[in-house]
This record gives structure tokens, C-alpha cells and sequence, in this order.
């Protein structure tokens, strides 16, 4: 397998398969009179939090080198472990981890045929530690066992079975060192000590470094290319480009480099270096969207193809010796698919599907035969349950800017199937991460969840949000808790005016940045919406630059260039200005906090002074707080407590349906130190459970 699935699983914010065909529509805010405002009572039972969000039965499979057996994750008494099969017979899988505690989350074969890898941390402290586990004997070995050390997978190859190319900063905290690394002692070998400052390798199929970058104080980067055991310059990529050019991989040999590179052009290409000459040639370009996903053979490391997503993901196939099988999956599966994985031959794939309105499902494509066999789906409970679609839309910004939406409504809201409720409803606006990330079309369970109690559901990609052109992301520039929150206002506005959302029921919701907008929401714009939840929202950003961990050291020019220089007096002003902290006092609606103890990005005491500082005034605030979670709940209990939660109190909030709370903190280390008082029934679940509020 590729060591790229290994890392997190990015490649399963899937594009889905899907037969609807979504028509999008581009909109401006009208000033036409919204529909009478109604909140639609579910006809049916509400679909149980546990399917939608514990654990899947399978998922995140991984293809054995020669094709004929799989690993997957799957729940071993609760806890997600790695399972084998052969490929054919499902039925006869087995477990070959026992983990007990937080689970394994990222895993798969490796190129020996001999060993699988897995990474797991401690408690969401993201100081990855690689295991191998022998499946024939069932033996576990921590390969990096290193405390306070992260570890990175930088390549494997099937040129290299047995051994893998790692990073380990025991030496530096700052800076990861190259090892080899072989599965099968544990030995490892010094390959590269990084006291250049690299903040990141790409290495060849014989786990050769060949290229690295370097970050330049002014927010770019250097690319550097090894010859002759000495890294020279080859390029360097100016600050407007350095979030929408990146290096692939190289081709077996290491005389080509192929990266995502927007220089000279408004969006990123997929380009071929020549690292002899330094000639680069276009490959495959859109004129609307970035390149995104890009298909790497596994041998030599060419591209094969690359999907391109604006509304949704198209594929354009690079290489013609892959373009009869894209023909058989499209045929198939319908257009929205990925390859997960693939045999060093390429001729037995690995594929995952999914629409918006059904959860992931993999295929194994066999080529020689022209078959491709349905494995399995990752909750087929929901398969039974009829789900939401999403509507793409494009809504306008008051400046012009176009801003790719996605709409799902509630159930029965929108008989006709267009895109619009018969009548307004409740709305949650669902802000993503990064904010250097990206909402998608496809399956996603928080939309699913939010629809099914009655709550249409608005997920933008806001000015800075990646993929969308270079102009777009480098919109978002100083622009935190300004024209960036702008947009978010620009959509509320346009739901209202559509009669999509109903004026004074409209909550902010979001994780990272998204926790960090629905501060914003309730601290700048206090009138605007009804109520917020956020998770590891930063509510200080001097004290969150002040505080990243030391591996992020290479991040400290993009965070001054893209938010604020927390390193110089004008810098920290502006971001004092930004910060929510500051504004606490305008905070008049109900707040809900999620946080993770262990979070190394944003610190507990991001989410501990904005409690304090509204605990202080008497400002009301509910804090749930988990001592084994980080950036994010990552395990199913834990997760599932928090959307109890956050389910009453957007039912107390907007009049949405609820599930009770039930057994809902059964095997959860939620506490709730501040406001349990203020979610209908949360003090009686916590009593319940034998949990004491306040604590």
C-alpha cells in the first residue's frame, strides 16, 4: 500500500457515487419575502445517534501487496482494531490487534506481504507512535517508542519491502530526522540529520530523500533537490503560492518531481519538474478549481490521473494505460469514486464510493478479469434509512466573490426535490476547519444528523478555503473575524432571503476554526444568530500562536503572514482585535464548548479563559471537557456524549427533535465542570451516569 493512505485519512472525505444528478445553482442575496416560517415535526422515528456516529462495522480498508488479502479497521468489544481477510471470503476475518483503549484509527499492509503498520498516540496528544503487528503471529511492536517523540512516515515502497523511510524529532522537537527503518527488528538507520531546517522530504522508491522544503520567513518556501549527497536550490515558491503549491512525490529514478503548482497561474496545476534541467510541464489544469486529488502509480510514481473538484469531483485520467479502467468504474460505480489502493502491477485496485445520501462502500477491481466485486459498505445500518441529499450551491459574496455551498435539508421539508424548503426552517451553519481546508459534496454525518432533527443544514467554503483558485485562498489573508466572517453573514443572508432558514433560528457550529467562527459569531455579530457550539475553537489567537507545538515551527511565517504576527506589537494588536476574548462581553446567546485536554493545537486553556473570563461576568456557558481527548473526540463515546449534548441544547435553542439522552455517557470520560444547568436534562443524564456537574 501507499504509506499516503496511512496518514490520515483525508482520501475518505470522499467524493461519492451517487446516480442523482445535482444541478447547482448560482445565487445572489434578493430581497424577495421568505416563505411562513414553520418548524417540520419528523414523521418518523429519529435515526439513532449511535448509527450515525459510533463505531463503523468496516472501514478504511487496505489492499495486501498481491491483491488477495485485505485489512481493515473494525470493532474488537468496542474498540476499533485491525482485522485480515482474504479479499474473496470476508467471513473469515480476523482480528490481529486487541487494543482496549482509544483504538487504532490509521493502518494497512505493507509491501512485504509479512507486516502491517499502524499509528496510534496517546490520549489525542498527536505524538504518533508506528507499530507493526505480524498477522500470521498476531505480535505487536512499537517501532518508535520514543515518549514526547512524533513520529512521521515519510515513504514505503514495494521497490524497498520491509523498510520504511520515517521522521522522528527526539533530536529537535522541531525538526524530524530521517530514518530508516526496518519492520521486521526494529533497527533503525540515520539517514538525514535535518539541521537545515526541512520541514518536509519527498523521497524515491529506493527511500532516497531527492527533495525537500524549506520554509522562508516571509511565508513562502525553498524547494531543494539532493545530487551528489548535497542538497542544492531549485526553486522557490513565493508566499501568495505557498498554500496552493506543494511537492507529489518523484518518479522511480528521481529524475521528475511532480507537484501542485500555481506560480505564474491563478489556479494550481498538476506540473512535471525536470530536476536536471528545471523545465516544468503542465500536465492537467482547470480554469475554475485547483487540481486536488492526484493518483500515483505505487512503483514508478507517475501520475495516473487527477480529479479536479469544484462542485463536485470529475477525474481526468493522465495516463492512457488507465483509462480503460476508468471507463469499467465509471461504468460501474458512477462517477464519483477514489482508488484507496492498488497491487505494485496495477492491475487489482482498491476502490471507495459513496454518494451524499449513503455512507462509503468498497469495491475490489480486478483488471485482467473485468470485474468489480462489491466488499463491503462501512454502516450498513444506514443503508436501510432513507438520508438527506446535499444541494450544491453557489452563493455571492457582497463583493463579488463566489463561495461553493452545500444545503441539506430536513426530511420532508422539500417534496419537490429542488434545493428549497416549502416553508422556512431552523438552520445550522456548519463552518469547517483549517481554515486552509474545504467542504465537499459527498456523505457526511453531521449533515445527516442535523437534517434528521429538523435542521437544514448551510456547510461554505469561505474566502481562504483551499482548492478554489489562488486569489481565493489569499483572500482569506489578515481576514479572520473579518471579510472571512463576512461570507458567513453574505450566506445566513441568502438562506433567509431564499426562505431556506428562518431569521432568529439560526445557530454556528464548527470544530478548530469552525469553533473559532462560532465564537466570532456570538462575540462580532451577537444579534445574528441564536446560539453556538464549538469545539476546540481558539478564543485568544495571541496565546494560540504563542503556544503551537514545536513541530509546527516551520508554520510560524504562515501563520504571520495569513493571521497575524504574533511576534511583533502591530501583530499581536491585530490579533488582540480578532480575538473573541476580547469581545466577551457582547456575548447574549447560549454558547456550548467542547474540549479536548490533550489538544497539542489549541490549547485546553483556549476553551479555559473564554469559560472564565463569561463565568467571571455571569455569562451563561455549558463546558464539556474530556481528559483523553485532543483536537477533536475520536473516540465513539466520547463523541457520543458530546452530540447528546449538543443535541439538547440545539433543541432547547432552535425547537429542533432530540433523542434523550439515555445511556449516552455510558464508557465516555465526559465531564461538564461549568453549566450543566443551562441543556434541558444534561445535570439528570450526568447524575445518571454517576458523573458529579461541575466537575
Amino acid at each position: 500500500m501507499s504509506i499516503r493512505l496511512l496518514l490520515p485519512w483525508l482520501a475518505l472525505a470522499l467524493v461519492g457515487a451517487c446516480e442523482r444528478a445535482q444541478t447547482p445553482t448560482t445565487t445572489t442575496p434578493t430581497t424577495s419575502e421568505p416563505s411562513p416560517a414553520v418548524t417540520p415535526e419528523p414523521s418518523r422515528a429519529l435515526i439513532p445517534r449511535r448509527i450515525l456516529f459510533g463505531n463503523p462495522e468496516r472501514t478504511r480498508p487496505s489492499l495486501g501487496p498481491d491483491g488477495t488479502q485485505l485489512s481493515f479497521l473494525a470493532p474488537v468489544d468496542g474498540v476499533l482494531n485491525l482485522w485480515v481477510a482474504p479479499v474473496d471470503d470476508l467471513s473469515a476475518a480476523r482480528p490481529v490487534t486487541h487494543d482496549t483503549g482509544r483504538g487504532i484509527y490509521a493502518g494497512g499492509w505493507m509491501w512485504d506481504r509479512d507486516h502491517l503498520v499502524y499509528l496510534q498516540d496517546r490520549g489525542g496528544d498527536e505524538n504518533w507512535h508506528l507499530y507493526t503487528v505480524a498477522p500470521a503471529t498476531g505480535q505487536s511492536r512499537d517501532l518508535t517508542p520514543l515518549d514526547g517523540v512524533r513520529a512521521e512516515l515519510v515513504k514505503d515502497s514495494p521497490a524497498s519491502p520491509g523498510v520504511l523511510l520515517v521522521g522522528l524529532n527526539d533530536r529537535d522537537p522541531r525538526y524530524h530526522d530521517l530514518y530508516r527503518l526496518d519492520l521486521a527488528t526494529g533497527e533503525r538507520t540515520l539517514v538525514e540529520r535535518n539541521e537545515q531546517g526541512f520541514s518536509g522530504y519527498i523521497a524515491d522508491e529506493s527511500l532516497e530523500p531527492r527533495v525537500a522544503t524549506k520554509p522562508r520567513d516571509d511565508g513562502g518556501q525553498e524547494i531543494f533537490v539532493r545530487r551528489r549527497g548535497r542538497w542544492k536550490p531549485a526553486f522557490e515558491i513565493d508566499g501568495e503560492d505557498a498554500l496552493s503549491t506543494m511537492p507529489l512525490g518523484v518518479e522511480a529514478g528521481g529524475t521528475t518531481l511532480y507537484l501542485e503548482d500555481s506560480r505564474g497561474r491563478e489556479t494550481a496545476v498538476l506540473a512535471a519538474y525536470d530536476l536536471a534541467t528545471g523545465k516544468s510541464t503542465v500536465m492537467a489544469e482547470d480554469p475554475r478549481v485547483d487540481v486536488g486529488r492526484t493518483m500515483l502509480a505505487p512503483r514508478s510514481g507517475r501520475p495516473l490521473a487527477v480529479g479536479f473538484d469544484y462542485l463536485r469531483n470529475r477525474w481526468e485520467v493522465i495516463d492512457p494505460s488507465v483509462a480503460g479502467a476508468f471507463e469499467t468504474l465509471h461504468e460501474s460505480l458512477g462517477d464519483d469514486f477514489v482508488v484507496v489502493g492498488m497491487t505494485p502491477d496495477e492491475r487489482r485496485w482498491l476502490v471507495a464510493t459513496h454518494g451524499d445520501d449513503r455512507p462509503t462502500r468498497y469495491h475490489f477491481y480486478d483488471r485482467d478479469a473485468g470485474r468489480v466485486t462489491f466488499l463491503f459498505s462501512e454502516q450498513p445500518e444506514l443503508d436501510e434509512v432513507p438520508l438527506t441529499p446535499m444541494h450544491p450551491v453557489v452563493i455571492e459574496a457582497r463583493d463579488g466573490l463566489p463561495l461553493v455551498s452545500y444545503l441539506s435539508l430536513p426530511a420532508g421539508s422539500d417534496p419537490d426535490g429542488d434545493g428549497r424548503p416549502d416553508a422556512a426552517v431552523p438552520m445550522v451553519l456548519l463552518v469547517h476547519g483549517g481554515p486552509w481546508g474545504r467542504d465537499r459534496w459527498g456523505f457526511d454525518p453531521t449533515h445527516q444528523w442535523l437534517a434528521d432533527r429538523g435542521y437544514a443544514v448551510l456547510s461554505v467554503n469561505f474566502r481562504g478555503s483551499a482548492g478554489f483558485t489562488k486569489a481565493f485562498i489569499n483572500a482569506g489573508d489578515h481576514q479572520w473575524a473579518a471579510a472571512m466572517h463576512d461570507d458567513l453573514i453574505d450566506a445566513v443572508s441568502w438562506a433567509v432571503d431564499h426562505g431556506i432558514a428562518q431569521r432568529d433560528r439560526v445557530a454556528i457550529m464548527g470544530t478548530s476554526y469552525g469553533g473559532y467562527a462560532t465564537l466570532v459569531g456570538l462575540t462580532f455579530t451577537p444579534e445574528l444568530f441564536a446560539c453556538g457550539v464549538d469545539v476546540v475553537g481558539p478564543s485568544n489567537l495571541v496565546t494560540l500562536l504563542q503556544s503551537i507545538p514545536p513541530y509546527w515551527a516551520s508554520l510560524r511565517s504562515t501563520f504571520a503572514m495569513r493571521v497575524g504576527d504574533v511576534d511583533t506589537e502591530e501583530g499581536r494588536a491585530l490579533l488582540r482585535e480578532r480575538s473573541p476574548l476580547t469581545r466577551v462581553d457582547a456575548i447574549t446567546k447560549p454558547l456550548l464548548i467542547g474540549q479536548g485536554a490533550n489538544d497539542p493545537r489549541v490549547n485546553q486553556a483556549e476553551s479555559d479563559q473564554i469559560v472564565e473570563a463569561m463565568t467571571k461576568r455571569g455569562i451563561p456557558v455549558t463546558y464539556v471537557l474530556y481528559p483523553d481527548e485532543g483536537h477533536g473526540f475520536r473516540r465513539p463515546q466520547n463523541e457520543g456524549a458530546f452530540d447528546a449534548v449538543a443535541e439538547a441544547f440545539l433543541a432547547e435553542c432552535l425547537g429542533g427533535a432530540h433523542e434523550p439522552f439515555g445511556d449516552a455517557f455510558e464508557g465516555s470520560s465526559i465531564t461538564v465542570p461549568v453549566g450543566a444547568e443551562h441543556v434541558p436534562g444534561l445535570s439528570e443524564a450526568l447524575a445518571k451516569a454517576g458523573r458529579t456537574p461541575g466537575s
